[in-house]
């Protein structure tokens, strides 16, 4: 009984063994003909297939990051003094060279018109040495002298209309005023914080990203910046200057972008989520990640081809080819073929592991995810 049901089960092994060389390795059947005979027929394998993709790739990286403004500068004063005019609205937009504080100057005015007086005479002085010399009837110290005295009232002025200019203050480039901390009144003593001023337009924005994307960042690469202040709505920026310095604390690279804000939406200080685009492809080749075969430190795919004119294939049937690809980023369950493909390429997608190369094969629907509920129309 024991001999019975040996040679039973070495009977069904031998049939399952055979049943599966015959569905996964045998060649597909010829035709009684031969090839082109007449209609095709065989087996073909069917898988599930998925066309290359063309879509734009983008590589990017996240920072966070802090708007700055292009130009910031404290107002202070170089001299001391009485706050006797303020020039300016807090707030509000200011130009170049307009006067935003003025000091008490009348000591200084009234010292330049001492000193103007004392050139005058100077010169009076000098024009008669001179003219003495010329007849010989004056002396080289007289002209000497007065040529002297000359070239001191004319310092002194000088020095007078340097620190009447002082007293008032001026805007050193055009942008937004802040708040005052002074007013009509105060003295003042040297470097007292007056008012800020900000240049707003353009805005810079510093962020830092990890030291190992040193070889992807360059100047000109384009940035988004989203902002807590401001949901849904994207600015868009350059890079202009990347800190030659690694920041040893951090191991990272500190990167400055210059971003626009023409209608004063921005202001410095405000946090942002910044997206650094370091490579961009309009017309990248994806292909679902499921079709690639792994091995080693290489990619693989299974390709759809026409089958060979006269081969013995089923209707509807194609010929699976196995290349190799190089693949580039992955996002959302594609990942980027860089070389091997085609636009005009299908890939198996599913049932890689039943497929040899020269198999026919029958490209069939992708299924969806068990449970997943079908798409609805608008």
């Amino acid at each position: 009984m024991r001999t019975v049901v040996s040679m039973v089960v070495v009977v069904l092994v031998a049939a399952v063994l055979g049943g599966a060389w015959w569905l996964f390795l045998a060649p597909p059947a010829q035709t009684a003909g031969g090839p082109g005979a007449g209609p095709p027929g065989g087996f073909a394998m069917p898988v599930e297939a998925a066309p290359v993709t063309v879509a734009p790739s983008r590589r990017e990286l996240t920072a966070i990051g802090t708007l700055r403004s292009n130009e910031s500068v404290i107002i202070r004063p170089e001299i001391a003094g009485r706050i006797v005019e303020i020039g300016f609205t807090e707030g509000q937009k200011v130009t170049k060279g307009q006067p935003l504080i003025r000091l008490d100057d009348s000591l200084e005015r009234a010292e330049l018109m001492q000193a103007e007086a004392s050139l005058a005479f100077s010169k009076s002085s000098y024009d008669r040495a001179a003219e003495l010399m010329k007849r010989n009837a004056g002396t080289e110290r007289a002209l000497d002298e007065t040529r002297s005295k000359l070239r001191i009232d004319q310092a002194i002025i000088s020095r007078v209309k340097t620190r009447l200019e002082k007293h008032t203050m001026v805007a050193p480039f055009s942008g937004i005023i802040g708040l005052r901390k002074v007013s009509v009144g105060d003295v003042i003593a040297i470097g007292t914080d007056l008012v800020n001023l900000e240049m707003v337009d353009p805005l810079k924005v510093d962020f830092r990203v990890p030291e190992i994307f040193l070889a992807a960042v360059r100047v000109g690469q384009p940035v988004a910046l989203n902002l807590d202040a401001f949901p849904g709505r994207q600015f868009n920026g350059e890079v202009y200057a990347i800190d030659p310095l690694i920041d040893t604390a951090g191991r990272s690279i500190v990167i400055r972008a210059r971003v626009d804000n023409r209608d004063d939406a921005l202001r410095p200080g405000l946090f942002a989520r910044v997206i650094l685009t370091v490579s961009a492809r309009e017309n990248a080749l994806f292909v679902p990640e499921e079709s690639l075969i792994p091995v080693g430190d290489q990619r693989f795919v299974i390709k759809l081809l026409d089958p060979p004119a006269g081969a013995p294939f089923p209707p509807d049937a194609k010929q699976a080819k196995t290349i190799p690809v190089k693949i580039g980023d992955r996002r959302q369950g594609m990942v980027e073929i860089l070389d091997g493909l085609t636009a005009d390429d299908t890939v198996v997608t599913a049932g890689v592991l039943k497929v040899r190369d020269g198999m026919p094969v029958k490209a069939m629907p992708a299924q969806p995810p068990a449970g997943a509920a079908p798409a609805s129309g608008s």
